[in-house]
């Protein structure tokens, strides 16, 4: 899988990039951008105002989502643009200096003194940077204030957002046999599939705390064993994937979340991903393949992408013991809707006065019930991990 993701003719290395071939949450709007904008200003208000507020975005496939933020920040020299404000998954990620012109900006002038009123702060888009982490070459099209890198840069001040990355960090899957779990092997040519070795003491642990185990029926079916907490959803979960007994290793994927927020000196770590948790973990798990916008076989060859859900809570867990500060786990819908993008129609008043207006109003209420329809992208998860920081209640409850 990592091969076939991140190697020299890997899906995400080679080619035009991820937006050929599936539509995130990035892809499908710039409310997306527009409300991350508006994070970003509650979290800078939250730091104080560092002179330098760095943006990472890890697995920034070919930089769109920096591309949008640079605009509605006023860092392009484009007009800031205001207002109110996917179903295929995603991508992966230094120097330990980055000179960018942001970067190199002035910083804020000193305390103000004794008696005079606080010194207005420096703009935002004067004090960003913004760094796109991503195993491809730089496009040439990027725009000069957006530096590119193949490493998540240590020392980060402000925020690091992975929006679908996680999901494409390589995994190992285990089949459940009657002798326990063993891998699961694949033909990397033809996607063929076999059972391998007992998994290791490191995966039979994570499996054990995070992926309940199959246990078999008097007819020889497997079915899942639920902790007795379990909700409805759960049960549903259960009955439509009661065949099965795969379990997809997320030990890699709660590495790869803990070494990212460990490069935050401060700020926040933002996580939006395809995942599940442990009470509803599928039975028969969720590796699948796209290209060129369809759903195909995951075949690890390098001409598709190969994706698997998020164990959502045990990635929480994993970046909570390194932050040592609490998360929130909430869905797209619900974090999308704190930060303002409410989708409401616009009252029909507006078509008799300005045509043109509602037509732009309603085409951004489609856009953002797109982006927070629980049944498509609204129903990813937001994982949001703050480190040496206090955020407001809203997006931290």
């Amino acid at each position: 899988m990592a091969t076939a993701l991140y190697g020299p003719d890997g899906f995400f290395v080679s080619g035009p990039g991820p937006a050929a071939h599936f539509r995130t949450s990035v892809h499908a709007s710039s409310v997306f951008a527009s409300c991350l904008s508006g994070l970003l200003a509650s979290l800078d208000a939250a730091l104080g105002h560092p002179s330098r507020f760095d943006v990472a975005d890890v697995g920034a496939g070919r930089g769109e989502l920096l591309r949008s933020l640079s605009v509605a920040l006023g860092v392009s020299g484009e007009p800031t643009r205001s207002g109110r404000s996917g179903l295929i998954p995603p991508r992966a990620g230094s120097p330990e200096t980055l000179t960018t012109t942001a970067a190199n900006r002035p910083s804020p002038s000193g305390p103000a003194s004794a008696g005079s009123p606080p010194a207005t702060p420096v703009p935002l888009a004067q004090r960003v940077r913004l760094v796109a982490v991503e195993k491809a070459p730089r496009p040439d099209d990027l725009p000069p204030e957006i530096d590119w890198v193949n490493e998540i840069p240590e020392g980060i001040t402000g925020l690091l957002v992975a929006t679908e990355w996680l999901d494409n960090v390589p995994l190992d899957l285990a089949v459940h046999t009657p002798e326990g779990w063993r891998y699961l092997l694949v033909n990397p040519a033809t996607g063929e599939e076999s059972t391998g070795d007992p998994v290791t003491p490191e995966d039979a642990d994570w499996l054990n705390q995070w992926w309940p185990t199959p246990v078999l029926t008097p007819d020889g079916s497997l079915i899942k064993e639920f902790a007795s907490e379990v909700g409805p959803e759960s049960d549903a979960n259960l009955l439509i994937n009661g065949m099965g007994g795969r379990g997809e290793v997320g030990r890699s994927r709660d590495e790869a979340w803990a070494g990212a927020v460990g490069r935050l000196d401060r700020g926040l770590a933002l996580g939006v991903d395809y995942g599940h948790l442990r009470g509803g973990r599928p039975v028969g798990g969720t590796l699948t393949g796209y290209r060129g916008g369809r759903q195909v076989t995951p075949v690890p060859d390098g001409s598709c992408d190969v994706t698997a859900h998020v164990a959502m809570d045990s990635a929480a867990s994993a970046g909570e013991r390194v932050a040592r500060c609490a998360y929130t786990l909430v869905s797209q819908r619900e974090g999308l809707r704190a930060l303002g993008a409410d989708g409401g129609r616009p009252p029909l008043s507006l078509a008799s006065r300005d045509p043109a207006g509602y037509l732009r109003a309603l085409a951004a209420a489609s856009a953002v019930a797109e982006l927070t329809d629980p049944a498509g992208l609204g129903g990813h998860w937001w994982l949001l991990q703050p480190v040496g920081v206090t955020l407001d209640p809203l997006m931290a409850r």
